[in-house]
């Protein structure tokens, strides 16, 4: 029996994925649950686990390439026969000859829609790369226009060779390797001598929110930027991806900041008193961002406005309280959700982030710890900024920032003190969250955290 094996959906603003490794070559007996390929996006790098057992009978999908959610990728033979085995065809080889450098466009970009649960928003395929003069459906699929647009082919001078007149994959491929694209000459310096060559821009990736190519582009002409002793190094297919989910979340959002001081002192001692013990009786050591969580969940009780999402003009209050924890790694950035969290204490909330954070950082993440989340933290503090102003995670409406907690004098019933203190921002969607809301958000967790009185063993 022939089981597919697709991509699968990292994240709810996330459409598609990258195949970076293969870890099971054609022929390889596979397990249940055993690993069998690495993927990217912005928001995880993961290895994805075999959907069944037996032989691995096909790959579709090579390394370096980018699909849609959902697409079969390969196909395991769980009855465990070796007949037939194949591999992927290769994609098209990368032109050596300098892309053109496109003009910006004078059309307004289109309109990115929101993404939520209720209504999630339709796949990056739905833009079709057709000039706007042109009013005739052009019959493709979602690769080929992703292709064309890649490296900026106009569809509608293509004659399909597929059925009804279809452009297929060997056409567009055709069309691409046959050079009609025009390089761009090397410029000048100044003086007059030739500057060194520019390098081609890389080819524009999809991106989920609509903005092709305006997530990774910039507003200075690129001759600008290639002078004096330089090195180039290609970002990686997550860094890519963040850029993109970044980009969109700023382009869909209208971010507000609030800012607030905390007094961490009694936070700060229970902590000290009990760590070492904490530490002996659950085998797991105890930081501060477990009570930051507690406290976020006691502010989105009180004001559930901002454990939403927007879908259009719908606001979607989501009931559960999922709070993402943004995880720093040596090649990006995760934000693995620590689900329920309002029904979780402080040891089962530490336990929680723990292994999210370990696994997520040995690639082991699996796709639904990555989605879902209702509202997010991250901490810049542990590197010791003293505050940041984060961008909102996509499709929440908050995020909160944490500030290092540091001691610093304070004036406390006009006597200075020696206080621990840390400074926590809050960025919000100003569509959905006024600045009311928020500092009663920020004070609720403020009181909750300056008058703490769980107890931690």
């Amino acid at each position: 029996m022939a089981v597919d094996i697709v991509m699968p959906q990292m994240g709810e603003s996330i459409f598609e994925g990258t195949i970076t490794k293969w870890l099971k070559k054609p022929g390889d007996k596979v397990e249940r649950d055993e690993p069998l390929f690495e993927i990217s996006t912005d928001k995880v790098d993961a290895e994805i686990p075999s959907p069944s057992a037996g032989v691995l009978k096909e790959i579709k999908v090579g390394e370096g390439q980018t699909v849609p959610i959902q697409t079969v990728v390969g196909v395991i033979d769980a009855a465990g026969s070796t007949a037939s085995v194949a591999l992927p065809a290769p994609g098209p080889a990368p032109s050596k000859s300098p892309a053109p450098i496109s003009a910006p466009s004078k059309t307004p970009a289109p309109a990115l829609a929101v993404a939520s649960a209720a209504k999630p928003v339709a796949a990056p395929s739905a833009l079709a790369a057709v000039p706007a003069a042109s009013s005739e459906r052009i019959h493709s699929s979602p690769l080929v226009r992703r292709m064309a647009k890649e490296h900026g082919v106009d569809l509608t001078s293509i004659p399909g060779t597929g059925a009804g007149g279809r452009i297929t994959k060997q056409d567009i491929e055709a069309v691409i390797a046959g050079g009609e694209q025009v390089g761009s000459a090397p410029s000048a310096s100044p003086s007059g001598r030739p500057s060194r060559p520019i390098p081609p821009p890389p080819p524009a990736s999809s991106t989920s929110g609509g903005l092709a190519h305006t997530a990774l582009e910039s507003a200075v002409p690129r001759e600008k930027m290639y002078f004096g002793n330089y090195e180039i190094q290609p970002m990686s297919v997550m860094r890519q991806r963040i850029a993109e989910h970044m980009v969109a979340s700023k382009h869909v959002s209208p971010h507000v900041y609030s800012v607030d001081e905390i007094d961490m002192t009694k936070v700060a001692a229970l902590r000290a008193k009990g760590k070492d013990e904490f530490e002996k009786r659950y085998e797991t050591k105890l930081t501060f961002m477990p009570f930051f969580v507690k406290a976020a969940v006691a502010g989105l009780r009180a004001y559930p406005t901002l454990n939403a999402s927007l879908d259009g003009t719908n606001v979607v209050l989501h009931k559960e309280i999922n709070i993402g924890i943004a995880v720093a790694l040596d090649w990006g950035l995760l934000v693995p959700v620590v689900k329920n969290a309002d029904e979780k204490n402080i040891l089962g909330i530490q336990r929680t982030m723990n292994d999210l954070a370990e696994r997520a950082r040995g690639k082991k993440l699996k796709p639904e710890e990555v989605q879902e989340g209702t509202f997010s933290i991250t901490n810049p503090g542990v590197f010791g900024g003293l505050f940041g102003l984060p961008v909102i995670s996509q499709p929440n409406v908050g995020i909160l920032g944490l500030g290092a907690i540091e001691k610093r004098p304070v004036v406390i019933n006009d006597s200075i003190a020696i206080r621990s203190m840390c400074y926590v921002t809050l960025s919000y969607d100003h569509r959905v969250v006024d600045g009311a809301i928020a500092h009663q958000f920020l004070h609720k967790v403020k009181e909750t955290l300056e008058n703490w009185s769980e107890p931690i063993l």
